[in-house]
């Protein structure tokens, strides 16, 4: 008995596949599902850039949102992969070792001056707050 191994190398395409070949082939359902991906990645998108502004893992949530919008679009896929080819380059200058020397020499200098400052203002003032001095002149 032979078996024939070509038929069983060749992949069937999976269940999502199979779901969006159903959908490609209703107009209707096409764009209300492209309407749909823009939308979701669009929105994962802007809370990226916000996060870029405000505190949050920004570059994930727009490398997230361009991977969304991606799979639906082919501007979004040249986007994705700039954002990558740029992700790899700041990995790369963030790892190098003279950046990293420096910018640890810059966070212990930042915090010994903030540690300079608040002792030379417990010293001057004690435990008053800013806005409780009354005279705020050291020298008297």
């Amino acid at each position: 008995m032979a078996i024939n191994h070509e038929q069983d190398s060749a992949e069937e395409p999976g269940p999502f596949a199979r779901f969006r070949e159903v959908i490609r082939r209703n107009r209707l359902l096409n764009t209300t599902w492209r309407i749909g991906v823009f939308t979701v990645g669009a929105t994962v998108l802007v809370g990226g850039l916000i996060m870029m502004i405000a505190p949050g893992p920004g570059i994930l949530g727009i490398i997230i949102g361009l991977a969304i919008l991606a799979t639906e679009f082919a501007w979004a896929q040249t986007a994705l992969a700039r954002a990558r080819q740029a992700a790899e380059k700041a990995k790369e200058k963030a790892l190098d070792p003279r950046t990293k020397r420096r910018n640890t020499i810059l966070a212990v200098v930042g915090g010994l001056l903030a540690g300079a400052a608040l002792v030379a203002y417990l010293r001057l003032y004690g435990f008053d707050l800013p806005w409780n001095v009354e005279d705020r002149t050291p020298w008297n």
